[in-house]
């Protein structure tokens, strides 16, 4: 069984301008190889490439058009300050991203930002001593030891296949795939549960347990105001560049750091919430129910509607269902998916009677048939838990 970790880890000074300069370079190379697919795409529009021409290349041949052009050419030497395997790995990136884009799976690849930087250095284990994990450094190829900041969180005894070295709002981690058997945990034979999802409480267990939505509590709030405030500052400052007002360099750098705020206060709200959804999972497979049965949420739906959409976002469901069945088959428990058109919240318990015109307002289910009254969300619960049509996750 393959389970991945990431942490935070603290590089010198030459190791991080050694990381900010090959994640430089695969940016670069990622965006270089849309625009030369687009360009040939251009071409082909014009009637300048048949149909027997590729109206695009493949990530392999650029890769080789990298090496054997791109490198030689003058002003372009710095390529090779990149390690040939993370380079490669940014250009197929890019190749799996226009092959989404041709079978409808999302939108046309965009180019990467510095601003927005969501690219990341890959490193196989080629050798013995790759990715070798101490208890409070591990050992990344060409960057040689690096010190964690959480001492003991990565497995000193698992086989590491692979790893990742990310940048992320002034922070640098590290993200190891490590192959673990798949005999640690007994099969659970405890109650089971069933999960209904919302707002007003993020998780609403079939025991009548319930977690409160973080995104109402104060820090929270504060964070998301000061956030406010930080773009509105930013947002002033780039109409104002925009004018042709401040040409200054330290304008300029002003604005740099505004968005490394803006940027920290993102990153700073995730890491809250996404802390938060690890623990009520945690807390759940600790109890070692013998399933769980969730719902197959239409998240993408739901975002369109304006008036939720902030909210809704704010909760991370699909973070909190993918979490919880890759935490569910590293604990050996089955994790059952719902129909998504099983009308949970309507059915009674009690009676099995459909009231088909509930209203999202009703919080308290009262039922006409039998006279049952119980919470809305408790009865989905109780409801997903005795579901007799699933797929198995």
């Amino acid at each position: 069984m393959f389970i991945s970790y990431k942490t935070e880890i603290k590089p010198t000074v030459e190791q991080s301008n050694k990381i900010l300069q090959s994640i430089g370079i695969c940016r670069w190379l990622y965006n270089e190889y849309i625009a030369y697919n687009n360009r040939r795409y251009k071409m082909y529009q014009r009637g300048m490439l048949d149909e027997h021409q590729k109206r695009f290349i493949s990530g392999y041949d650029f890769n080789k058009y990298v090496n054997n052009v791109l490198k030689k050419k003058e002003g372009l030497e710095w390529i090779s300050l990149c390690g040939s395997k993370a380079r490669t790995r940014a250009i197929i990136n890019a190749e799996t991203a226009f092959k989404k884009f041709f079978s409808g799976k999302s939108k046309f690849t965009r180019f990467k930002k510095k601003t927005k930087q969501d690219v990341k250095i890959y490193f196989p284990k080629d050798h013995a001593t790759d990715w070798t994990i101490e208890r409070h450094r591990v050992k990344i190829p060409t960057l040689g030891f690096v010190r964690i900041k959480e001492f003991g969180y990565l497995p000193v005894d698992g086989k590491v296949v692979s790893g990742i070295v990310s940048h992320k709002a002034g922070r640098f981690y590290v993200s190891v795939l490590v192959d673990i058997p798949e005999s640690r945990y007994a099969k659970p034979q405890n109650e089971p549960f069933g999960i209904d999802l919302g707002l007003k409480d993020l998780v609403i267990l079939s025991d009548g347990i319930k977690y409160k939505n973080i995104n109402k509590t104060a820090t929270i709030k504060r964070l998301e105001k000061k956030l406010k405030r930080e773009q509105r500052h930013l947002s002033r400052k780039l109409e104002n560049k925009k004018k042709g007002g401040e040409k200054s360099t330290i304008y300029f750098a002003n604005i740099s750091k505004n968005i490394l705020k803006v940027q920290k206060l993102y990153h700073r709200l995730t890491s809250i919430r996404t802390n938060y959804i690890n623990q009520v999972i945690n807390d759940i497979v600790k109890r070692e129910p013998s399933y769980i049965v969730i719902e197959d949420l239409n998240v993408s739906g739901m975002m369109k509607n304006r008036h939720l959409a902030k909210a809704i976002a704010g909760c991370k469901f699909y973070e909190f269902r993918t979490n919880l069945i890759a935490k569910c088959h590293e604990r050996g428990i089955e994790i059952r998916i719902a129909n998504r058109f099983y009308p949970s919240s309507k059915i009674c318990h009690a009676c099995g009677h459909v009231k088909h015109d509930l209203k999202l307002s009703e919080r308290t289910y009262v039922c006409s048939e039998c006279g049952n009254v119980i919470d809305r969300d408790y009865q989905a619960a109780l409801n997903l838990r005795d579901v007799k049509e699933y797929e198995v996750a």
